[in-house]
């Protein structure tokens, strides 16, 4: 449903806009305005979605009134001149209508209202839709006990058998576990770490260089065998 208000200082073309909405079971009208400063009341209190302006009022005309907006509604400009077009085109209107007001082009009009406030809400959803939040710690049995780990701590870690040693930059000795390589796989973010061999998973982010299929992480000489390089140097843009 769009919330709109109508502005003109002809009651007559107020009725026959208040008629033409009446018959859009989308459009809800809030209130008839005879002139901008009504409008601005309304406007300051209530969310409106749609406002159709006459341009030629007394006091202060309808583009003077749009162009004062910080925080403009859809506006359909409602005018018996042609010569404000242009003008209505500059400000970003949705539509330029004529008096007398063709009922079928009235409905195109806000049709093309309607898609528009749609289209708005769903980009609105999308940029609204939070992420969930990347994991900073995993735990892992070690020492009879639930170890919590820093996963920027990881270096790499090496598969032996059904254990594994996961190697952290904040300890020379490796945290073991009895664990397979793919369960600790998936516990890990899948773009900060690599299987780069059967037995050997490394952080992407802790690789020094790489040379002849070995990679450098500190002390550690880890190999890349055939079956994962292809991938691996891909993912790296090599």
């Amino acid at each position: 449903m769009l919330n709109c208000i109508a502005v003109d200082d002809e009651n007559l073309a107020l009725d026959l806009i208040e008629d033409n909405i009446q018959k859009i079971p989308f459009l809800n009208l809030v209130k008839r305005c005879k002139n901008a400063f009504e409008a601005m009341e309304i406007l300051q209190n209530q969310e409106i979605d749609l406002l159709f302006l006459d341009i030629q009022m007394p006091g202060i005309t309808g583009v003077q009134f749009l162009q004062s907006l910080p925080n403009s509604p859809m506006v359909i400009f409602v005018t018996a001149y042609k010569q404000y077009a242009l003008e209505g085109f500059n400000l970003n209107v949705i539509d330029y209508l004529l008096k007398p007001i063709d009922f079928e082009r009235f409905l195109k009009a806000v049709n093309k209202a309607y898609e528009l406030h749609n289209l708005k809400q769903k980009s609105n959803l999308v940029e609204n839709v939070v992420e969930p939040a990347k994991p900073t710690t995993i735990f892992v049995n070690a020492d009879y006990s639930l170890v919590k780990l820093k996963i920027d701590e990881i270096t790499y870690i090496e598969g032996l058998k059904d254990y594994i040693k996961i190697h952290l930059n904040s300890s020379t000795k490796p945290i073991v576990t009895r664990m397979t390589m793919k369960s600790i796989e998936e516990k890990l973010p899948s773009l900060e770490f690599f299987r780069v061999h059967k037995s050997f998973i490394v952080s992407l982010d802790k690789i020094e260089s790489i040379r002849n299929l070995k990679i450098k992480i500190g002390n550690a000489q880890i190999p890349v065998s055939e079956s994962y390089s292809e991938d691996f140097f891909k993912l790296i843009g090599q």
